[in-house]
């Protein structure tokens, strides 16, 4: 004999061997055609973002939820010739909130940084500079008081 009692939130049903070999008798809904985040992607058929997509990655949640949600919002509906500079406030303020939460957003420096083994002192490195170093070395070659053009 089945069964079910409460405690505290949670409902607790007991069932018999009997009742599990039983066929369910379960109803399902139907899933509703018109559920706007339901396969959609990104964006929206009618052009909204989905704030639900997996393609985020969770960004539109979090602490800085509301700074990226802004951010991109301001870029997707951008239609300045650059697209998107308009927005470079709302980029600045969602960038300066991850900053304050260096767990949830790593920074990709700090990913970089943790996936190289370090050199020891002294040793040589057989490989050459990486190519955000090498453009960061030329640009510095150019002296401050000269024009680089």
């Amino acid at each position: 004999m089945s069964y079910c009692k409460q405690e505290g939130k949670d409902r607790v049903i007991f069932v018999t061997k009997e009742d599990h070999e039983a066929p369910s008798n379960a109803e399902l809904v139907a899933d509703d055609p018109d559920d706007p985040y339901e396969e959609h992607g990104l964006i929206l058929p009618n052009g909204d973002i989905n704030w639900n997509c997996p393609c985020l990655g969770g960004m539109a949640s979090g602490p800085c939820g509301s700074q990226f949600k802004e951010a991109f919002s301001c870029f997707h509906h951008s239609t300045e010739e650059v697209k998107g500079s308009e927005c470079i406030d709302h980029f600045r303020n969602m960038q300066e909130c991850m900053q304050k939460f260096p767990e949830l957003y790593p920074q990709e420096d700090e990913k970089e940084s943790s996936n190289q083994p370090e050199a020891s002192p002294g040793s040589d490195s057989v490989a050459g500079p990486t190519e955000s170093s090498a453009s960061a070395q030329e640009s510095d070659s150019v002296p401050d008081n000269q024009d680089a053009s």
